[in-house]
């Protein structure tokens, strides 16, 4: 009888051990419909945000150095006399006014856009910042190549004049005023493609995220 009691219970408790675990079998189920989505690769978009920090500083000193050679340029014939001066300033031209005025204004938003930069680095994902930066890069960027394209012309006339309107080049007199207009020319254009060099990899962290 003894064993028959024993066997009994043993019969009791293996059913309710299987019944146990048929009931913690679909907590363990459950738990695995719960998937960890892994977020996107951070470490790749700071190294993203560390590059667009570093070349928006080339382009800031870029823009920088070509509004400062445009609007020193200025230069002052040997043979001025007192009631006549042969002089060449960047104000002369209306393109070139126009030039240090751009890149004084492209100058400002990259030095005030650093902090929004900082941002990315910090918080990789976030996208407000980078989208702020994706659209006024773009707008600063054509402000850029339209500035030194318009400056580029004047420059060209310049140093090559125009036979067909009697325009002689004035760059064999002044040298040294076209050599500071031709170096802001360059300077723009290295500024305004590296503005759009930054815009595409803000583009492409945005698309990963």
């Amino acid at each position: 009888m003894a064993t028959a009691e024993k066997s009994g219970e043993i019969a009791i408790n293996m059913s309710e051990t299987k019944a146990s675990t048929k009931g913690k079998a679909p907590l363990l189920n459950s738990s695995k419909a719960f998937a960890v989505v892994e977020p996107p690769n951070r470490g790749a978009k700071r190294g993203i945000a560390i590059g667009d920090f570093f070349l928006r500083l080339c382009a800031l000193g870029a823009a920088l150095g070509a509004a400062i050679s445009m609007g020193t340029a200025d230069q002052l014939l040997p043979f001025t006399t007192q009631f006549l001066q042969f002089e060449a300033q960047y104000d002369d031209f209306d393109a070139f006014r126009y030039f240090v005025i751009s890149l004084a204004m492209v100058t400002g938003y990259l030095l005030l856009s650093l902090p929004f930069s900082i941002v990315c680095i910090i918080r990789p994902l976030a996208t407000a910042p980078r989208l702020f930066l994706v659209i006024f890069d773009s707008i600063m960027g054509g402000v850029t190549i339209a500035a030194g394209s318009a400056a580029a012309a004047i420059v060209y006339l310049a140093h090559t004049g125009n036979p067909n309107t009697n325009w002689l080049p004035i760059c064999q007199q002044y040298g040294d005023y076209c050599q500071s207009a031709s170096g802001a020319v360059i300077g723009s254009l290295i500024a305004g493609a590296v503005l759009f060099f930054i815009v595409i990899l803000s583009a492409f962290a945005l698309k990963r995220s």
